[in-house]
């Protein structure tokens, strides 16, 4: 495993975190999803990322089950805050300084530990004064309850934001958890350059595009029984951006890239995103060990240039580059 520090802090995590979105207490059994977080201790994962809303709390609470017993100093624990997680109260969304402090609390509880590394705004929220949401991020840190701060899926001008009231509290805000991948490239004009110059890195999710830069989904044909575009659960809509023929064929290019290179299609899609000098780690997840395995043996491979230029070649013009896509909901859920 290789090993990257998050922004300009001292915190180092593997550049391959594990992920437990739409598996964890979702579409897996408790008894998988421990044996994927074991079989990512074994591979040298450090680093694990969940939220509270993950199918509602219960991705937070089979993620420190499985960490159980482990130390603790050795591991680096994410979550995140802003969606409902299974309330339905007035309060129970977004990044009032009541729902973070009541939060905070509950994750804590379910991970089983005293304290995250880096807890994480979901969403940006336009219904509270960004000021209120970094003085409660600031209060849980001189708490002790958080070690850093994060968000995700912020624009570039919200990130100079909230970067400018974390340097004003004295805390530290370092990392955007955005999508990403050879597809997805949206954050690439705005949202990189803004955190390369404050010293923000990405945490990106999505970097094998829900499992389309496998290549395992063939255009014209149906979608493969049990795959994640069959799933009612919340896969299935997530997905639905790439399934269409154009890119399916185009993905199905990068088959011969991925040979020469001597990897599998998911191994070079998760080697891409970290050939970018501003992404830390690349989020994957798992609903078997053996694609723990897999996807792991990313870490530390360098792509040359001839690789990326054929990469970029292959997929043409079904790459999404718009940034005005990087964007949070213009109302809290």
């Amino acid at each position: 495993m290789e090993f990257r520090h998050l922004g300009h802090s001292g915190l180092r995590i593997s550049e391959i975190t594990y992920g437990n979105w739409l598996t964890h207490g979702s579409q897996v059994e408790n008894d998988t999803a421990t044996a994927c977080v074991h079989r990512a201790l074994d591979e040298g994962i450090t680093t694990f990322d969940t939220a509270d809303a993950y199918a509602a709390t219960a991705a937070e609470s089979v993620l420190g089950a499985a960490l159980a017993g482990q130390r603790r100093d050795g591991l680096e624990i994410f979550t995140k805050v802003y969606w409902r997680a299974g309330q339905t109260g007035q309060n129970d969304a977004g990044l009032s300084r009541k729902h973070i402090l009541r939060s905070i609390d509950g994750s804590l509880s379910r991970l089983r530990t005293d304290y995250v590394d880096l807890y994480q705004a979901h969403r940006y929220d336009y219904s509270t004064p960004l000021e209120e949401t970094m003085q409660a991020f600031a209060d849980i840190v001189r708490q002790g309850k958080v070690l850093y701060i994060g968000v995700s899926e912020w624009t570039a001008e919200q990130i100079r934001a909230g970067h400018e009231l974390a340097q004003q509290l004295g805390i530290q805000l370092i990392s955007n958890q955005p999508q990403y991948s050879m597809l997805w490239r949206v954050i690439e004009e705005k949202v990189v350059p803004t955190s390369q110059e404050l010293g923000i890195s990405q945490i990106v999710w999505s970097p094998i595009a829900q499992g389309v830069l496998t290549g395992k989904y063939k255009p014209g044909a149906p979608v493969p029984a049990g795959s994640r575009a069959t799933d009612e659960k919340g896969g299935a809509t997530t997905i639905q951006r790439f399934l269409k023929d154009d890119v399916l064929a185009a993905v199905q290019g990068l088959e011969p890239i991925a040979a020469d290179a001597g990897l599998s299609m998911a191994q070079l899609a998760v080697a891409w995103v970290l050939q970018n000098p501003n992404v830390a780690a690349a989020i994957i997840g798992a609903s078997r060990p053996d694609q723990v395995s897999d996807n792991v043996k990313a870490a530390g491979v360098k792509l040359d240039a001839d690789i990326m230029r054929r990469i970029d070649d292959a997929l043409g013009s079904v790459v999404v580059r718009d940034p005005s896509l990087t964007s949070s909901p213009a109302e809290r859920p």
